[in-house]
């Protein structure tokens, strides 16, 4: 035999810790049926939970390319890798890139990254927090290396002169 409704309301109430009649609208209920009450705005709760809870997120790359390419990338010092080379940033701003290579110049360079609109305050709140979607910022910066200057012997013999007689007066 299956349990009365008003049992099944005063269960429901004694397991959500609420055992005290209460009166809507001059009705007289149990603790059990201000429970089932309760269900229609409890939902709406998850529901706004669930909705606030759809997290956005902005993936931000940047790419260095050099021509010709294998150069190898170091960004604020650290080594990336070689061109073409990927590095994953979280705070937009200016950095130094230094390309390195053999039988080409070193070449350092600052680089600015600036904020897109949406990535600027207060915006950047709401697209990095709740915008339900994935969105890549991807930046790239391409570098032309320059071949390696030769010196002439002369000059490096002048040179190496100069420094000799530097040592030997102790300068």
């Amino acid at each position: 035999m299956a349990p009365s409704l008003s049992r099944q309301y005063s269960d429901l109430g004694r397991i959500l810790g609420r055992t005290y009649p209460t009166q809507v609208r001059g009705i007289f209920l149990s603790s059990g049926m201000e429970a089932v009450l309760m269900l229609p705005r409890i939902s709406l709760i998850i529901m706004l939970l669930a909705t606030l809870t759809q997290v956005g997120c902005v993936h931000r790359r940047v790419t260095v390319n050099s021509s010709p390419q294998g150069a190898l990338v170091k960004v604020d010092g650290r080594d990336i890798g070689y061109t073409p080379a990927s590095l994953d940033f979280t705070w937009y701003g200016t950095r130094e890139v230094q390309l390195l290579m053999d039988g080409y110049e070193t070449r350092t360079e600052q680089i600015d990254i600036n904020a897109p609109w949406y990535q600027k305050f207060p915006l950047d709140f709401v697209s990095d927090n709740f915008l339900g979607k994935h969105v890549t910022d991807h930046r790239q910066f391409s570098f032309q290396l320059q071949p390696k200057r030769i010196g002439h012997s002369n000059d490096v013999l002048q040179r190496a002169g100069a420094l000799r007689s530097e040592a030997l007066h102790g300068q």
